[in-house]
């Protein structure tokens, strides 16, 4: 469970709404309430703030923990006179850059991040990958509208090339890079999935693709 969805679902039970009240109000359905508490989807900050109005507090706190970190680091600065500005800024950046990594948004090519996305690490770690393995993806696409991932949506992905079964990945094949389903059919043929609307699939050797990225989390865009 993430720690945004842990605060939803702590203040979503102390206004006594269910998930499927509260995903009335938002618009949106109860599994999309469920899949957001328990951490299977990430929500952007225009969705955080809607949740906080309908619930009536402020979710955006997660960087108390941080303060309180760097208060404590301050504290043990045992020092006889006050620290100058400069000592308390070095705290800080230590304590921030401890505790948050920027991680880059790419396309589909990975050639250049095009903006970055703060996520926290916990032991080193993001959702525990390695940090410098993890990135975001900007989805280019309608074909997996089917999956609930549209065109400009944002991926959290974790770069492999392992061939995970019925795992939603980033491919490449035929010199194309695509966001597909992958399900293992034997030891040499796969199924690639889409779906637009309608569910597609294409059977192809397992040799003739290359695993990019496999999705982990999707951010959609209200």
């Amino acid at each position: 469970m993430s720690r945004i969805g842990e605060k939803i679902k702590l203040e979503r039970s102390k206004a006594k709404l269910t998930q499927k009240a509260l995903g009335k109000k938002l618009g949106v359905s109860e599994s999309f309430i469920n899949e957001v508490e328990t951490g299977k989807k990430i929500i952007n900050q225009t969705l955080i703030d809607r949740i906080s109005k309908v619930l009536g507090t402020d979710l955006n706190d997660v960087t108390m923990s941080f303060e309180e970190q760097v208060y404590e680091q301050e504290k043990d600065l045992k020092y006889d006179k006050k620290p100058k500005k400069e000592e308390v800024k070095e705290v800080w950046n230590e304590a921030f850059g401890s505790v948050i990594k920027n991680v880059p948004i790419y396309n589909y090519e990975l050639d250049k991040a095009k903006t970055f996305r703060q996520m926290p690490l916990v032991s080193n770690k993001i959702e525990g990958f390695a940090q410098d393995k993890v990135i975001y993806l900007e989805i280019q696409e309608d074909d997996m509208i089917g999956f609930r991932i549209a065109k400009g949506d944002l991926a959290l992905a974790h770069l492999t090339s392992d061939i995970e079964n019925n795992s939603i990945c980033l491919i490449e094949v035929d010199n194309e890079r695509i966001i597909r389903q992958i399900r293992k059919l034997d030891s040499n043929k796969l199924l690639l999935i889409s779906n637009r609307g309608t569910t597609r699939t294409e059977t192809v050797d397992n040799k003739s693709i290359k695993v990019i990225a496999r999705l982990l989390r999707v951010e959609i865009q209200l």
